[in-house]
């Protein structure tokens, strides 16, 4: 891990804790907090092989700390098979359990007293893991998705009521909380999906830069289209003081950077060519990872 990541968890936890001993601007909060799980979550992503849903079975936390425990508790698989159904059995490691604890810990938080902090951290959690693990495959595949969800978002929050009536009644961790000072509001949003949708596009520019050996040539575009995108939602919804589809702004933010980069550099038929799925992305720590793969 280098020390920007390093730097970037240290932010994100730190970030995630601060309202509970001092005032946040919860307009400063929403930024820097997305931001920085889109970062966290994009460089986790590049591995020896492309992600896969399949991967989803790792908890987030894992990667943290299995490199404290032993490598039996790492490498050892056990399998359990419910009893009358033998047919049913469940394959999970040691460091795999020690990693649940915590885990298992906040969910019970999060059900007894709902306390906004408990929802960030499973939020933020869902998150890292859907942009680690979610890969789209090809960038043609990701406007794709991204311009149909950039419809889709405008229509239900412009269009119909329903979109900011779930989100404010519905009580599950599928947005994050950052407090305010305002009583009658006391608490900023921003769902999950503005940060695991384009997060996902964003990762795969890192990728796709790392396919090529660049150095996160067109991430830091993609990036930066994405941070931009995020702030000007922010502006525009304390202008009108009205919810806005944060994908109005991050998605042509994001695809714009990224296209005006990439026409710029002339590089526009290799990103339309990659391929994920045929591409294996060597990582610092990449012969390890895959022999740690294999074996569990």
């Amino acid at each position: 891990m280098k020390n920007a990541e390093r730097i970037a968890n240290f932010a994100l936890a730190g970030l995630t804790l601060a309202p509970l001993v001092m005032k946040v601007d919860p307009n400063v909060n929403v930024v820097l907090t997305a931001c920085l799980t889109v970062y966290v979550g994009c460089y986790r992503s590049v591995k020896p092989t492309p992600p896969s849903v399949s991967a989803m079975r790792k908890a987030t936390l894992l990667p943290a700390i299995k490199r404290y425990l032993p490598d039996h508790w790492n490498e050892d698989a056990i399998v359990w098979r419910f009893p009358y159904f033998r047919a049913l059995e469940i394959e999970f490691t040691r460091s795999q359990v020690v990693a649940a604890i915590p885990g298992t810990f906040f969910c019970a938080w999060y059900a007894l007293k709902k306390h906004w902090l408990a929802n960030n951290i499973l939020g933020l959690a869902f998150c890292i893991q859907g942009i680690e693990m979610l890969s789209l495959g090809s960038f043609k595949t990701g406007a794709i998705l991204l311009a149909g969800l950039f419809v889709y978002d405008i229509f239900w929050v412009f269009f119909t009521p329903v979109m900011v009536s779930v989100a404010k009644s519905f009580d599950a961790p599928i947005k994050l909380l950052f407090p305010t000072a305002d009583a009658a509001r006391p608490f900023s949003m921003l769902g999950l999906g503005d940060i695991v949708i384009p997060g996902i596009f964003v990762a795969l520019a890192l990728r796709f830069d790392a396919s090529r050996g660049k150095d996160g040539q067109y991430f830091k575009s993609a990036f930066l289209g994405y941070s931009v995108g995020l702030v000007l939602t922010i502006i525009v919804m304390n202008w009108f003081q009205a919810a806005q589809p944060a994908l109005l702004y991050i998605v042509p933010a994001v695809i714009g950077f990224l296209a005006a980069h990439v026409i710029w550099n002339g590089d526009v038929k290799p990103l339309l060519e990659f391929d994920e799925s045929k591409t294996g992305i060597a990582s610092e720590d990449g012969g390890e990872d895959d022999k740690g793969s294999k074996k569990e």
